[in-house]
């Protein structure tokens, strides 16, 4: 799995956090997105299809 995101779309709302944390995270000074493992191991893809589908701007990207 490859993740990848666009900063450019997100709308810090968190919820790609609530979903996986161990993948992503938010820049304090204004809660875009910032990916932490962009090829997580297996025990975080559902977490993180979890995370692209919950996100409200798409702005997360899964390729298998």
């Amino acid at each position: 799995m490859k993740v990848t995101v666009d900063q450019d779309k997100c709308v810090s709302s968190g919820q790609c956090v609530l979903n996986a944390m161990d993948v992503f995270d938010q820049r304090d000074e204004d809660g875009v997105v910032e990916l932490l493992d962009p090829e997580p191991g297996p025990d975080h893809y559902e977490n993180a299809r979890a995370a692209a589908a919950a996100c409200p701007a798409l702005a997360i990207h899964i390729d298998d």
